[in-house]
């Protein structure tokens, strides 16, 4: 007797489809395998255009949001602050004051603050994925309701990049003596 089509190894009698020589098992275990690589895949691609730049242009970034903080202190530019800092900021000043985003935003509005210099050096930018710890030395000088200050600290702001932007989260100063 010949083998007809429907009685050779491999071919499904039913549908006729050829089996690869592999149990239905295995070929679920392998499929299962594919798709998991696959949602991986795509998993770490979408995290990974999700986070900011390299490292480098961070750091250069981040150095630039402290100058327009420092500029937009200068020029009691709450609006430019506000875009720089979360929903959720905290500032501790050197004095211990602690103030919520509300508070820093209206404090900054104050203008018997009026600071002629502020600068910052010595910087230094230490980037962890979406999260980035900015440290360094700031120089404020002005009058303050009338009278003359000159101060110098040590700050650490730490910033995320959240929906697309970084934001500072927290800032903290400590006064340095001259």
């Amino acid at each position: 007797m010949i083998p007809t089509e429907s009685h050779l190894p491999g071919i499904n009698q039913r549908s006729g489809i050829m089996r690869l020589g592999l149990p239905r098992r295995d070929t679920l275990w392998m499929k299962t395998k594919v798709a998991f690589c696959l949602f991986w895949l795509a998993s770490s691609l979408a995290a990974a255009q999700s986070l900011p730049e390299s490292s480098h242009r961070n750091e250069s970034l981040l150095i630039s949001l402290e100058n327009a903080w420092n500029q937009a202190q200068l020029h009691h530019d709450s609006k430019a602050l506000d875009g720089l800092v979360a929903e959720t900021f905290i500032s501790t000043d050197n004095d211990g004051t602690f103030m919520t985003k509300a508070q820093f935003l209206a404090d900054n509005k104050d203008l018997s603050y009026a600071p002629s210099l502020m600068t910052n050096s010595d910087e230094r930018v230490f980037v962890y994925g979406n999260t980035a710890v900015v440290a360094g030395i700031y120089h404020a000088k002005g009058l303050n309701k009338g009278k003359p200050f000159d101060h110098y600290g040590r700050f650490t702001d730490t910033w995320i990049y959240l929906n697309g932007k970084w934001v500072c989260v927290a800032s903290h100063t400590s006064p340095l003596k001259k």
